[in-house]
């Protein structure tokens, strides 16, 4: 009896110690649509592709970055659903702690405590765990920018630049390349739009992409005005 044997079960353990609806849980990431993030000394920028399967769809109801406190947001690769879950959780967090000490969760803690619910459903009988990936741009409390990726089995990692979902390899080796330790938020939007465009399907426009930036300690999300002057330039 081999792996496959556990494979329906989440919380028993597979013979070469694998829990394997975690591993079936990183291949939705994978197939999911890519996003990155790069921190640097003076902000943070997380980017993604979201680009829709119709013409038709009213891309102005789609949203794959969100706010979450004003020095915080996240975006996702995977199962949309699954994030707006998370996306909602993480809200009331935040706003019982700042109701509780008077000023905005620092985005380590909140980090912390979004990895906690992925992993209760890891271990827990009757569900199925999370879907998705998650990048988190934020400020701590003392201002300093960080860059989080959050993964299914509720591990969490810091990073300077990463990628996830589809093509994440490619744009984790050209992010390798392109990445400087003395790099500016500038610099690090406009190394963000040319890493997706490396990957991506088709044109590139400021409808098809979207992009939150952590300048100031404040997080907010590019209006597709903005990205296209990015685009502009890149061009």
């Amino acid at each position: 009896m081999g792996d496959s044997a556990y494979s329906f079960s989440l919380t028993t353990f597979s013979r070469t110690g694998k829990l394997l609806q975690i591993e079936y849980a990183l291949n939705a990431v994978a197939n999911g649509r890519t996003s990155l993030g790069i921190c640097t000394k003076d902000g943070v920028v997380i980017a993604t592709d979201k680009k829709l399967s119709s013409p038709l769809v009213d891309v102005n109801h789609v949203h794959k970055v969100e706010l979450v406190t004003p020095s915080c947001g996240f975006v996702y690769s995977g199962v949309g659903p699954d994030y707006r879950v998370l996306v909602r959780k993480a809200r009331k967090s935040s706003q019982s702690y700042s109701l509780q000490y008077g000023e905005v969760q620092p985005v380590s803690q909140l980090v912390k405590e979004t990895a906690s619910v992925m992993q209760e459903y890891t271990q827990s009988g009757g569900v199925r765990p999370f879907g998705i990936s998650l990048l988190v741009a934020g400020a701590d409390g003392d201002g300093t920018p960080r860059l989080y990726q959050v993964d299914p089995s509720g591990a969490y990692f810091g990073w300077k630049a990463t990628a996830i979902g589809k093509n994440y390899v490619n744009a984790k080796s050209f992010l390798e390349k392109r990445y400087q330790e003395d790099m500016e938020l500038e610099d690090a939007i406009h190394t963000a739009l040319l890493t997706l465009r490396e990957g991506f399907e088709g044109e590139m426009n400021c409808d098809n992409i979207e992009v939150g930036v952590v300048r100031g300690g404040k997080f907010s999300v590019l209006t597709p005005a903005q990205i296209q002057d990015y685009l502009d330039e890149a061009n």
